[in-house]
C-alpha cells in the first residue's frame, strides 16, 4: 500500500510510503524497534543475526582496521548513501574519509566506499549474493567480499573485483575464494586467519 502523502514518516506511517517512495531525509529520524534499510524508497526490516555472524563481522572489521593504510577507514553497520531512496547498511565497509565531516556525516557516500563486506546469514542470502553486489557494482565500488559459512562450519570469503567497463563484479583472478586464511593485496595488504574467527 502507498499513499500520496509527503512529509516526514512517523512511527505510525512508515509502512505506507508515498507513491514515489520515502527519501532518506523523510525517514532518518525514525525510532523503530528493529534495524532497517531504505530500499527503493521502502523501509525494509533487517533480519536478526546469530552470534557467529556478529562475531565474524566484528573480527573482520577489527582485522581490516589493523591492516588499513591511509587514507582508509573501516566501519561496521554504517549506512551508505547510494541515492536518496537507497541507503543499504553493509556489515563492514572500507571508505575514504577525506572531505567528509566526522560530526555531520549520516551515511557514507557510495563514491567514497572502496570495499563492501557482507556476512551471509539465512535471511540475507538473496540480498548479499545478488541485489547488493549489483547495486554496489553499478555505483563503482571497487571491491566486494561475500563471507559464507559452509556445511562443515568453516568460513569461505568470496573476493570480487569490479569490471569498470561492464560495472559488474568478477571473481578475483588469483584467489576467488579464500579458505582457512584470507590473503590479498587489495584494497590494501591483509592476512586473516579465517579458522580463528569461528569457535571459542
Amino acid at each position: 500500500m502507498t499513499t500520496p502523502q509527503q512529509g516526514r514518516a512517523t512511527e505510525d506511517t512508515w509502512m505506507f510510503p508515498p507513491t514515489d517512495g520515502w527519501t532518506f531525509d523523510q525517514v532518518k529520524h525514525l525510532e523503530l524497534p528493529f534495524d532497517w534499510e531504505l530500499v527503493d524508497g521502502r523501509i525494509v526490516v533487517r533480519g536478526q543475526t546469530k552470534f557467529w555472524h556478529n562475531r565474524v563481522r566484528d573480527e573482520l572489521a577489527a582485522a581490516l582496521k589493523a591492516a588499513r593504510t591511509k587514507p582508509y577507514e573501516v566501519v561496521a553497520e554504517q549506512c551508505v548513501m547510494v541515492d536518496d531512496q537507497n541507503t543499504p547498511k553493509p556489515d563492514v565497509i572500507v571508505f575514504d574519509p577525506r572531505k567528509l565531516n566526522f560530526f555531520e556525516v549520516e551515511c557514507v557516500p557510495v563514491q567514497k566506499v572502496c570495499l563492501v563486506l557482507e556476512v551471509v546469514s539465512p535471511g540475507s542470502r538473496q540480498d548479499d549474493r545478488v541485489r547488493k553486489p549489483a547495486l554496489f557494482a553499478a555505483h563503482k565500488v571497487p571491491y566486494y567480499w561475500r563471507v559464507e559459512l559452509d556445511r562443515d562450519q568453516k568460513l569461505a570469503v568470496h573476493e570480487y573485483w569490479l569490471n569498470a567497463d561492464t560495472l559488474a563484479y568478477f571473481p578475483a583472478p588469483s584467489h576467488p575464494v579464500h579458505h582457512d586464511k584470507l590473503v590479498t593485496e587489495l584494497p590494501f595488504p591483509i592476512e586473516i586467519d579465517l579458522d580463528a574467527l569461528v569457535g571459542f
